[in-house]
Order: structure tokens, then C-alpha cells, then sequence
């Protein structure tokens, strides 16, 4: 189960997500999408939230107030987090999560410390809170189904892109064979490779006797 929250101080809304318990973590870890920002409440125990970009953002580009809300969330999802003042929350790209053996169900680290973003939290803001309640749905969601059906999309697009870009340089080829082929035919007819009547003089066809 998937619990989906909407932040909508930014246009067109984001969607923000976490899952149910830990076992939900534990699949979000190993399948989530590259694209799937990742936080949690730094050195305490609390929900995992995510945020999915679209392809071809960072995590620079997003925007301050979204990332206010998240960090309200994941607060809020903390047992010991949503009780404290002044805490603060890690954030990364999911391709900097990293799973070893003997760890928790749930429990996670990072593959570079450097590639770790904070932001503080002073206080619980429940008008953050209230507000991403309301959006709140639930869902069953396959997270293994959905990432291979996103790698398939993927190397379907990367297919595409490739031939289009080998037709565009067949294009490309053969348009700079037809000129070079006109140039060619141009210069057998040019002025230095033609012999006017001017060039004959002193030279007349007729004999009179």
C-alpha cells in the first residue's frame, strides 16, 4: 500500500509518496525509479517520503516550498521526529540509496555522503500538515511491475531517438552526395572548361581560292 499526498504550492502540482510500513520501504528501495527523490528524518526513525521528477529535472530544480512540504511530511510520519522542534531532514536522489547485507528491513544508506541534502525543520507546521491530509489517497501498487514498465518505456524511447537520429543522418549523406554531385555536373559546363569562337582568331573555316 502506497499513500499519496498532493503539493499544490507549486503549478502543475507534485505528488509526494511513502509507503504503508517498512516492508513497503524495503520495495521502494530496490525499485525505485531514478527519477524518485528520497527523505527522511535525519538520525530518527520516520516514514520514507519520495518525490518523483519529470525526466530531465535535478534535484536542484526543485522548487523551495516543495521541498518545505515534504520535509513537513516526513515529520509528521516520524514517531520521535513529530514530537521535536529543530530537526532535520536528509534528502537524495534514489540512485544514492544503498542497500548492504544485515541491515533492517527498511533501513538504508548512501552510496556518497557528498550527494546528501538537508534541510531544517524548526517546527511542525499543521497548516502544511492539514493541508497535504486532505489530498491524501491510498493504493496498491506492483513497485517491481512499475519500474520494469518504466525501464521498457525507456529503451523503447532510446530505440526511437536512435533511428530517428541514424535517419537523420542518411538525410545528411545523401543530401551532401546530390551536391557535390551537382557540383560536378556544374563544372563541366563552366566558363574555363568551355572554347568560344573569340579564342579562334586568325583562323577562318572557309578557303577562297
Amino acid at each position: 500500500m502506497v499513500y499519496y499526498f498532493i503539493s499544490d504550492v507549486v503549478q502543475p502540482p507534485v505528488t509526494l509518496f511513502m509507503g504503508l510500513d517498512k516492508y513497503e520501504n524495503e520495495d521502494l528501495i530496490k525499485w525505485g525509479w531514478p527519477e524518485d527523490v528520497w527523505f527522511h528524518v535525519d538520525k530518527f526513525s520516520s516514514a520514507h517520503v519520495y518525490l518523483r521528477l519529470q525526466y530531465g529535472q535535478t534535484i536542484d530544480d526543485i522548487p523551495g516550498s516543495v521541498l518545505e512540504d515534504a520535509a513537513q511530511l516526513v515529520k509528521a510520519n516520524s514517531i520521535e521526529g513529530n514530537k521535536m522542534n529543530d530537526v532535520d531532514v536528509v534528502y537524495t536522489m534514489w540512485s544514492n540509496l544503498k542497500k548492504t547485507q544485515g541491515m533492517d528491513v527498511g533501513q538504508v544508506g548512501f552510496h556518497k555522503e557528498r550527494e546528501v541534502r538537508k534541510i531544517h525543520v524548526a517546527k511542525r507546521l499543521n497548516t502544511v500538515i492539514n493541508r497535504l491530509n486532505k489530498t491524501k489517497r491510498s493504493a496498491e501498487v506492483n513497485f517491481r511491475a512499475e519500474r520494469e514498465q518504466r525501464d521498457r518505456s525507456e529503451r523503447e524511447d532510446k530505440k526511437k531517438l536512435l533511428r530517428d537520429q541514424k535517419e537523420k543522418e542518411k538525410a545528411e549523406e545523401k543530401r551532401r552526395q546530390e551536391e557535390a554531385e551537382m557540383r560536378s555536373y556544374n563544372s563541366l559546363f563552366s566558363s574555363s572548361s568551355m572554347t568560344s569562337n573569340t579564342e579562334n582568331t586568325g583562323y577562318d573555316s572557309d578557303d577562297f581560292m
